[in-house]
């Protein structure tokens, strides 16, 4: 783990005020992330990554909000400040985002050099021809032709859209990259290339970042620490060699012994049940109704940090008890 903090968050709490009730999304949330340090974010569809990614930035979508809890972008606060000021001062140019979907996301109806110039100009305060010039730079970097500048969005497939707004992410060169989940609805062998510029620019360019993904596998070969959540908390963090190879909360060793292997096929497990509500989570340890090994006390108390080792953590009673 990298020596300097860039971000700290500490006991973030986002809720979603719906009119079931409050959706607890993100509750007590504490993770860091250092400097040229890759963090993955992994855990089953809802679980609150996305949300832990959108309270970063400060894009939290209505009905939701933080409501509790510290967010350290190198020093600052950002729980504290307005939406002009993250706008102004953060977003996009220290801490960027690759949305999920994000292929998606351009207008179809201009071209690509069009829209990566309007984030140029807006956030650098250069010139048009300056900011035609780095959109140049940018597609090569990430893989593309520079003249790809004049087509528009239908006619580049998915995997060079995906490339094309990674570029557009990197206009600022952020200290902080977020992807989240950037390889949905690309095809294997995209995937994976997608992964590797990613690990690339991250290493060339020395910024930090967080993949936010439910493919464990893939995370396993681009980040250097895990954090794992379910039903909006924390279930272990740490190290992703260690984690991967002796995963110790019952929910990350579900999810390492459900992806497929070639040496052993057969060998596949799942996690019966099914995730929470949110609105009314099961008391105590919220894993506990999947969990093989609950105990008595899984049903009435949330399970304490347990450190277990360098910059590793899980949260169960099973090993506070030992």
């Amino acid at each position: 783990m990298s020596a300097e903090l860039l971000l700290e968050i500490r006991n973030l709490k986002t809720y979603f005020f719906t009119y079931r009730g409050v959706v607890k999304a993100v509750d007590d949330v504490s993770f860091t992330v250092g400097r040229g340090e890759a963090v993955g974010l992994v855990g089953e569809s809802g679980c609150g990554k996305s949300t832990t990614a959108y309270s970063i930035i400060g894009l939290v979508p209505p009905p939701g909000r933080i409501v509790g809890g510290q967010i350290l972008f190198d020093g600052m606060d950002l729980t504290k400040f307005s939406d002009s000021e993250l706008r102004r001062r953060i977003r996009w140019k220290r801490i960027a985002m690759v949305f999920q979907g994000a292929m998606n996301a351009f207008n179809p109806v201009r071209t690509i050099g069009d829209q990566i110039v309007e984030a140029a100009t807006y956030h650098l305060n250069i010139t048009k021809a300056e900011a035609l010039d780095k959109a140049r730079q940018l597609l090569e970097l990430v893989g593309l032709d520079p003249n790809l500048i004049h087509r528009y969005p239908h006619e580049l497939s998915g995997g060079m859209k995906q490339r094309a707004f990674i570029a557009m992410a990197l206009v600022c060169r952020p200290d902080l990259l977020i992807a989240d989940e950037p390889t949905t609805a690309l095809d294997v062998v995209v995937q994976a290339q997608i992964i590797n510029l990613i690990k690339r620019l991250q290493q060339e360019l020395k910024m930090s970042l967080i993949l936010i993904t439910h493919d464990v596998a893939l995370t396993s070969e681009i980040v250097d620490r895990v954090v794992v959540m379910y039903a909006g908390k924390i279930a272990e963090q740490g190290p992703s060699d260690i984690l991967f190879t002796k995963p110790q909360h019952p929910y990350t060793q579900g999810l390492i012994s459900s992806i497929p292997r070639l040496h052993n096929p057969e060998k596949i497990t799942w996690i019966p049940g099914f995730p929470p509500d949110l609105v009314n989570p099961p008391k105590g340890c919220r894993f506990h109704p999947r969990c093989p090994h609950t105990m008595p006390i899984c049903r009435e108390k949330e399970p304490p940090e347990i450190e277990l080792g360098p910059n590793h953590y899980v949260y169960c009673w099973l090993h506070a008890r030992r």
